[in-house]
């Protein structure tokens, strides 16, 4: 294969092929790479200048968890004194908080609790919606998939519940790499990649857009990550639901499954290749929870338009001791020491501030 004919023809407007993305991934020069997918992202975009940013909060409401993935060091046993399971008045008083901050938006997500059914899930949205003018971008698909199996009910009903009661659109937690070797291995008490797919797909019949993820640096090979990524092609050629992807790396600290981190250099890699491979979905977002700030503001340069959330509030990522926070100022300043303009968004990606 040849890169310089296969970026070429891909920057004109033919589809990468899982064997050549494999190649990219592989062989690929790293710079010719990122000027490719920065090249893309600016033929993209009206305003390639500009880069976004969300005020959000991840709101964990409970550590217990019956998945037990060997790559999370956060969940917990019902029985574990750590176990905790967050009131209502508890989430109410972080979402004061957040929209004293600005934030648009709350991604409430879990464990998979054994005791939680749909009208757990009913009653909390209602009860948010009812006090708070909040987006609720919650609940990954394994959550979806095991509330629909312990409340007796199929994954549209679930769904259709959830919606009723105040669920605006689902992140693509839990996808890790939505391959089944892989899940077995790291993840065998969750959803299989079917079964993720499946949510997402029902979730974008029912209009409810999601986004997808890649969890990078596991067990997994360059091939089980371009497999990953075809399956979420594949669907969004399908259903048009995923508004963007979003690639973050593993972190091994205090977690079953152990491990080294993934090199910047090929974090970086890998995002140019998703911007080049993704020709159907607009926003990629750079990791700079996982990655660190100054590989945040590389990513820019390498296909990403977006920075994602200034984390008013993050512990699954903390549990393994990697910890990354920063205000709106900082995010902003960021974003514009690398000469692009920043802007926040909202969930949907309209912007609703310049700076």
């Amino acid at each position: 294969m040849d890169q310089r004919s296969i970026l070429t023809g891909v920057f004109e407007g033919r589809r990468l092929t899982e064997k050549e993305a494999a190649f990219l991934l592989r062989e690929g020069d790293i710079l010719a790479l990122g000027f490719t997918a920065n090249a893309i992202r600016e033929k993209i975009f009206e305003d390639p200048d500009t880069v976004t940013f969300i005020i959000d909060r991840n709101i964990n409401y409970t550590n217990i968890c019956t998945s037990k993935c060997r790559f999370c060091a956060f969940y917990r046993d019902k029985s574990d004194p750590e176990a905790y399971l967050l009131t209502k008045d508890e989430v109410f008083e972080k979402i004061e908080e957040t929209l004293e901050l600005e934030g648009t938006q709350i991604m409430m997500q879990g464990g998979l609790h054994p005791d939680l059914k749909i009208d757990y899930y009913e009653d909390l949205f209602r009860s948010i919606k009812e006090r708070y003018p909040i987006t609720i971008h919650s609940l990954g698909a394994p959550e979806v998939a095991y509330v629909a199996d312990i409340s007796d009910i199929s994954i549209d009903e679930a769904l259709k519940r959830l919606k009723d009661a105040g669920l605006d659109s689902l992140p693509g937690a839990g996808a890790e790499i939505l391959v089944d070797h892989y899940r077995k291995d790291v993840s065998p008490n969750k959803v299989s990649a079917k079964r993720w797919l499946d949510v997402m797909e029902r979730a974008h019949i029912l209009g409810i857009e999601s986004t997808a993820t890649m969890m990078m640096g596991g067990p997994e090979t360059v091939e089980d990550r371009v497999e990953h990524m075809s399956k979420i092609r594949q669907l969004q050629d399908k259903t048009g639901g995923f508004r963007a992807f979003i690639s973050w790396t593993y972190q091994p600290g205090y977690t079953e499954l152990g491990g080294k981190t993934v090199s910047s250099r090929e974090y970086l890699k890998t995002l140019a290749v998703a911007r080049i491979f993704f020709d159907n979905i607009k926003h990629i977002q750079g990791s700079w929870v996982t990655q660190g700030k100054e590989i945040g503001q590389l990513s820019l340069a390498f296909g990403a338009d977006d920075l994602g959330s200034i984390m008013i509030e993050e512990n699954v990522v903390r549990a393994t001791g990697v910890a990354y926070a920063m205000s709106k100022e900082e995010m902003v300043r960021l974003i514009t020491a690398t000469g692009k303009k920043a802007a926040r968004r909202n969930t949907v990606y309209e912007v609703i501030e310049r700076f």
